[in-house]
């Protein structure tokens, strides 16, 4: 028999469904994305830190999970919401199903939920708080609704401090080599504000050596690793938080070592050049969300994850700034760049490309700036 469960936001909205994963309560802002595959990706993104996932893509559950799909230590979704859950996944890599996936980490998830409604719901009404509650709880409506606007959001948590470092594969300084016979390994120094494995596979494919600091290590600690240059990661909560990253990157391009800003990386930018940034009404989530880059004019397919933005009419021109793409949808900032430093951003995940390698050329640009300044200062 199947146990019922409740999604209740803070507005009064009731959605009905079956539990599947953990039997618990939980409760976030209720977000969605519109991806079709990568649920566990999302799932292990520290950037849905405090967040309860609506995905749109109506059977989820079907491919199964596997331990080479993870994107940090453990999911950091709070609840999860689908369509349809399929029990009984069919593909050559799965180690299990997305149900025993969620019940050995303590998430709550409900299927058979209208996923479109509630999609059209937050897209009218903004990003909601809510709660997911398994099984009859005897409470009212109203009671489960004042529990629903208690949740708490992303931006109430100490969410990049919380995320910062819980990756298995980088935490306490760890480093990954790049490959032996690479002719030249560059240092790249990653601030981790909530960092996915991907990117530093993208970056040690490219012989690059990374170093991953916590997202609390001073101007000082990250330039006395003599970086090549330096990346900042995704992460989640509201970058005006992340005040010691917004330091230290200001440090960073004060020394005009080469720079690379991800998603919070890229709003962490914005702050530390003196550009403000907004809380989006529902956000950018999924790996559809077109994106057109200024100089050329081309558009990419990007996958996306954010809630806030850098507001375009901050961005200080005067300074030699600009913004680089702009998102086709809605016209908000998706990139800055410096018209001399060799500093760039992206609102989007090169890492998480909808293809199999749509915008990793990104890490190539990165690469080569540092390869640039290199030889400018062997050459001064």
């Amino acid at each position: 028999m199947s146990e019922p469960a409740l999604l209740v936001l803070e507005d009064g909205r009731v959605f009905r469904g079956e539990r599947f994963g953990a039997p618990s309560t939980a409760g976030g802002e209720v977000v969605f994305s519109t991806s079709m595959t990568g649920y566990q990706e999302m799932c292990t993104d520290p950037s849905y830190h405090g967040q309860i996932l609506c995905l749109t893509y109506p059977m989820v559950g079907n491919y199964g999970v596997s331990e080479l799909h993870d994107q940090s230590v453990r999911p950091w979704v709070s609840g999860l919401v689908v369509r349809q859950h399929s029990n009984a996944p069919s593909h050559w890599g799965s180690e299990g199903t997305l149900d025993e996936y969620l019940k050995r980490h303590d998430i709550p998830g409900i299927s058979g939920v209208d996923t479109r409604a509630l999609t059209r719901h937050i897209r009218s009404h903004g990003s909601r708080r809510g709660i997911i509650v398994a099984g009859e709880t005897g409470e009212d409506t109203a009671a489960l609704v004042r529990r629903a606007r208690e949740a708490r959001l992303p931006s109430e948590l100490t969410g990049v401090g919380e995320v910062s470092g819980k990756n298995a594969l980088v935490g306490g300084g760890i480093q990954l080599k790049p490959p032996t016979d690479a002719a030249e390994h560059h240092r790249v120094v990653v601030i981790d504000c909530g960092l996915k494995t991907n990117i530093l596979r993208s970056l040690a494919e490219r012989a690059a050596e990374t170093v991953v600091v916590p997202y609390s290590a001073t101007a000082e600690e990250v330039l006395s690793l003599a970086p090549d240059g330096v990346v900042t990661s995704p992460g989640p909560g509201d970058p005006e938080d992340a005040e010691i990253p917004v330091r230290t990157v200001g440090a960073v391009l004060e020394r005009g070592v080469p720079f690379f800003g991800i998603c919070l990386g890229h709003q962490i930018l914005g702050l530390a050049i003196g550009a403000t940034t907004s809380k989006l009404k529902f956000g950018h989530r999924g790996g559809n969300h077109p994106v057109r880059e200024v100089a050329t004019g081309r558009v990419h397919i990007t996958s996306q994850n954010h809630g806030y933005q850098v507001d375009a009419e901050s961005v200080p021109l005067k300074d030699g700034w600009r913004i680089s793409h702009l998102n086709v949808n809605d016209g908000s900032v998706e990139g800055l760049v410096h018209v001399e430093k060799p500093a760039f951003s992206v609102q989007y995940h090169p890492e998480g490309a909808p293809g199999p390698d749509e915008n990793e050329y990104l890490f190539d640009a990165f690469l080569n700036s540092i390869e640039r300044s290199k030889l400018q200062r062997r050459e001064s």
